[in-house]
């Protein structure tokens, strides 16, 4: 499948990307070696204490909630022959918009917090066609232009230790994290540097659960705030792997409702 088919159904980012990498036969996943338990000297800080960490490392609570646009633009690759760049916009109210290029010809899928689109020209599709009232829901996590941890109480999600795991050589707190719409993550932060990890989640794929890990890396700031330059995303059971490069961030850009709202006639 060509990076084509990511858009396809109307998806949001991290599992419309995540259908190129579904096209090649299902593979036995070779178990993971078990981690060896972590030493602990001390024991382990509150759920509160962690967070209050992870904020202060990303640039502190003030400067984020000073975040209201954000703009992201990279390069993305999903296997030979499987490139594209993609494009995406955030805006505080749940507005998102991701664009997915491809030999010079564009999809778009976007939510303004109530309605969502998408323009597929890869199929035809040349005019914008609404989004599932589903995909609405998880574009709107997805627009979460701080992290759910961020704020956790007010945004009406629980989370809670679920204890210590080593990811990539490094100690981490696995964190469970409750979201108010029902849905469920785990987030695993480095015990030393407090940088966010790696996520786990499942979300539906083709009409089936998968189990999606993303791991993040190459930390930097743009404006103050701390994010990873460097995003893999990868599907439980399978080989391949979706690899992120983000080339440029943009903290708060001019960015107008009209980007995000349904086009006149959709």
């Amino acid at each position: 499948m060509s990076p084509h088919s990511a858009l396809r159904g109307g998806r949001p980012m991290a599992a419309a990307l995540l259908a190129a990498l579904l096209a090649a036969p299902a593979v036995m996943a070779t178990p993971p070696t078990p981690a060896k338990p972590a030493t602990r000297t001390a024991p382990s800080p509150t759920v509160d204490e962690i967070v209050a960490g992870y904020v202060s490392t990303r640039g502190g609570i003030k400067k984020l909630r000073s975040l209201r646009t954000l703009r992201q633009e990279g390069r993305v690759n999903a296997g030979p022959g499987r490139d594209g760049l993609v494009t995406r916009e955030i805006k505080r109210g749940g507005k998102i918009r991701f664009e997915f290029t491809v030999q010079g010809v564009t999809g778009v899928l976007a939510s303004d917090g109530q309605q969502g689109w998408k323009v597929y020209p890869f199929d035809g599709e040349m005019g914008p066609q609404p989004l599932p009232d589903d995909v609405v829901m998880e574009a709107a996590e997805q627009a979460d232009i701080d992290g759910p941890l961020v704020d956790w109480k007010s945004k009406g999600h629980q989370v809670e230790l679920a204890g210590r795991e080593v990811v990539n050589g490094r100690e981490t707190y696995k964190l469970k994290v409750s979201l108010k719409s029902g849905g469920a993550l785990f987030s695993y932060l480095d015990v030393k540097s407090m940088y966010l990890v790696r996520t786990e989640s499942t979300r539906q794929v083709r009409g089936r659960p998968v189990r999606i890990e993303t791991t993040f890396g190459d930390y930097r700031k743009s404006g103050g705030i701390l994010f990873p330059r460097l995003v893999e995303v990868r599907a439980a059971g399978r080989p391949q792997v979706l690899r992120l490069v983000v080339d440029k961030i943009e903290v708060n850009p001019p960015l107008s409702d009209a980007r995000f709202a349904p086009p006149a006639g959709s």
